[in-house]
């Protein structure tokens, strides 16, 4: 048992253990009977039976069929029965907070002997935190639910409440005022973007990506409710901000505490069957009721994120003045239906109908016809929160390379022997650093620039670096499954991490903008900038 004092044993000893009826084997100076365990393992008993395997040390063969994490489960823990004398582990699981020693699994500023201009004592400090905060809260619940496909506990979502993970989500602003951030290890007004630059890259290195995304496979319709799935709030983070930005203050004072405490959950709906990228193109209409205090909304959005479960929708329509964005609560006229993608089993992705839906004025976000300058100014901070999570992915993706193609034997080596595999590896890691390092000094651009300034300087240089890191991700992606051959695609096992990137990818290439469509802004903000007087 588990609990049991564990035996010293020679290696003598345990191999004397090697028969069907008797069968002890030792991984990393572990000695485990797995006499009754042996006709259910999934590989068959002859394999266990083996000579090099029965009573011996089967630490290589089992690592390079098996992750670590499943000795760590309590039906393997309880096999255990002893350790070799004189003789100690040195494979360890994730310690929470604590940093990897793999190459170029950690952005530079954390790697040991690496120096930062950008990050102070205070963002360390503020990082060893969240990490130990994502390790212990965050990551079982996304296992756990990425198996069973049910939604991320509300005992997740309330912890994140306590140190005002939703608010800090947000960035930097006055809705952090008077808030204890991280159990006071951050002032409100010392709170920057390097700080969520890093809630947002420990917060994609612990979450699967459906899960860190808050989606779920329940929903609600009209005014019933089938259950509450509170998610995980991608979607608040860029549905929340133009009502904080554009926002009056008694709506805000209505909306947002309910929403920064967890308790009820907001998406952004802009994009239709019709028009994605195209914004003015969208079909959703809001008309004026005759007495003027009421907008009447008809029309659907589709793949928006978040809103299966959403309570307030951040709505682009169609108005009398051009574009214009309104606040719609769920309730009469609203509703929301699942839409089924390859993206993850807790996937909620959602296509909205809004049928005559009557909005007071009063939450209209922003000017009537100036909802594009709404959305616009909500973009650049929408994508680069992408780029963070992007960027921190790939980093997870070379980890895993690296881990497996060194303990993964090809012709007797170890694979990293060979060339393509180590060229391979070489396009991950530079891919990484150069879309980290674009992101720490657009980063520190932003800490530095003021609200209009961002808007005006940033708008294609976000663009840019959106539509690389996606480019880079896939290419990543695909260099990945090659590695890991058929573990590569299969849910479980060896390449289940590296299955899971591969087949969600897809949609970091789409949100906040194809790739296509932000390089080319991103070319034409450069041209707009072209100074006059200058000639070849």
């Amino acid at each position: 048992m588990a609990t049991q004092e564990l035996r010293q044993l020679t290696r003598e000893e345990v191999a004397k253990h090697n028969t069907d009826e008797d069968l002890w084997i030792i991984i990393d100076a572990n000695v485990y009977d797995i006499s009754r365990f042996k006709r259910f393992h999934p590989g068959g008993l002859s394999v266990l039976l083996d000579p090099d395997i029965a009573g011996q040390d089967a630490t290589e063969a089992f690592y390079s069929l098996h992750r670590h994490e499943v000795l760590e489960q309590s039906q393997y823990q309880r096999l255990k029965v002893g350790t070799i004398a004189g003789e100690q582990s040195v494979i360890r699981w994730r310690v929470p907070g604590s940093v990897s020693k793999v190459p170029y699994a950690e952005p530079t500023w954390l790697s040991d002997g690496y120096h930062s201009p950008y990050f102070s004592d205070n963002h360390r400090v503020f990082q060893k935190e969240v990490r130990k905060f994502f390790d212990t809260v965050v990551y079982p619940d996304a296992i756990a639910r990425e198996a069973d496909g049910k939604r991320p506990s509300q005992s997740v979502i309330d912890k994140m409440a306590e140190i005002e993970m939703h608010a800090m989500r947000l960035g930097p602003g006055k809705h952090l005022q008077g808030r204890k951030l991280m159990g006071g290890l951050v002032k409100p007004e010392e709170f920057d973007y390097f700080h969520e630059l890093i809630i947002t890259q420990e917060f994609a290195r612990a979450s699967l990506r459906g899960y860190g995304d808050g989606k779920s496979t329940q929903c609600r319709q009209s005014t019933k409710t089938y259950s509450i799935p509170p998610g995980l709030l991608g979607g608040k983070v860029i549905g929340l901000p133009p009502v904080l930005n554009f926002g009056s203050d008694e709506l805000k004072a209505r909306v947002v505490p309910d929403i920064l405490s967890g308790k009820k959950f907001i998406c952004l709906a802009i994009s239709e069957a019709f028009a994605g990228s195209d914004v003015m193109g969208l079909q959703t209409t809001a008309v004026k009721t005759e007495d003027g205090k009421h907008w009447i909304i008809n029309g659907n959005k589709k793949w928006i994120t978040n809103g299966t479960f959403a309570d307030y929708f951040t709505v682009g329509c169609k108005t009398e003045d051009g574009f214009t964005v309104i606040l719609v609560e769920r309730g009469p006229g609203v509703e929301t239906k699942q839409i089924k993608t390859s993206y993850s089993t807790t996937a909620g992705t959602a296509y909205i109908t809004f049928d005559n839906v009557k909005v007071p004025v009063e939450n209209t976000l922003g000017e009537e016809g100036g909802g594009i300058f709404v959305i616009l100014s909500n973009f650049n901070h929408e994508r680069w929160v992408m780029c963070c999570a992007s960027a921190r992915s790939q980093r997870g993706i070379i980890e895993e390379c690296l881990k497996w193609t060194t303990q993964r034997k090809v012709f007797g080596k170890p694979l990293h022997t060979q060339a393509v595999i180590r060229s391979k590896l070489a396009g991950m890691i530079s891919r990484a650093e150069s879309a980290q390092n674009w992101l720490e000094n657009i980063t520190y651009q932003m800490c530095n620039m003021s609200y209009r300034q961002q808007a005006n300087k940033l708008a294609g240089q976000i663009a840019f670096l959106k539509s690389y890191s996606t480019a880079c991700g896939q290419d990543t992606a695909r260099d990945a499954v090659q590695i890991f051959g058929g573990r590569g695609i299969t849910q479980t096992g060896m390449g289940k991490y590296i299955e899971h990137y591969h087949r969600t990818i897809a949609f970091d290439a789409l949100l906040g903008g194809a790739e296509d469509v932000l390089a080319d802004l991103g070319v034409r903000q450069a041209l707009r900038a072209m100074p006059r007087d200058v000639r070849l």
